[in-house]
């Protein structure tokens, strides 16, 4: 997943939701070793120092913890991870629900469509 930043927040958060991403998502796994921060900063064309402050954060929430002697890793509370990727989930459906409802749909249609989707069927959405 490429690193799309842009100036209307900060990027240091950003970041910090990038990597909450590609921990949620499984590209890194309970107890692996991240990448270094200058690797993880250039790979994002970000100044050290920003990717610094992020994987400082993740470590302040304990999603990251440092081993002084080989660098950082994901946590290892699965518990955790899972309720994260939960809460995510139900981020995403809302604003979805938040988007259709703006585009006139009330939630029952929504679910019918989805529904439809679901059974791979092509849903009716012009009556």
């Amino acid at each position: 997943m490429p690193w799309i930043l842009n100036s209307d927040r900060p990027i240091y958060l950003q970041l910090v939701e990038h990597l909450k991403y590609l921990i949620i998502s499984g590209k890194f796994q309970s107890g692996d070793k991240i990448p270094s921060v200058r690797e993880l900063a250039a790979e994002a064309s970000v100044n050290p120092n920003t990717m610094q402050k992020a994987l400082a954060e993740l470590e302040r929430e304990n999603l990251v913890y440092t081993n002084r002697t080989s660098g950082r890793y994901i946590t290892e509370d699965k518990t955790m991870l899972q309720t994260m990727k939960a809460d995510l989930a139900k981020k995403e459906i809302k604003d979805f629900l938040t988007k259709m409802e703006h585009l006139g749909f009330q939630k029952d249609e929504t679910v019918t469509i989805l529904l439809e989707l679901t059974k791979d069927e092509v849903p009716v959405l012009y009556h």
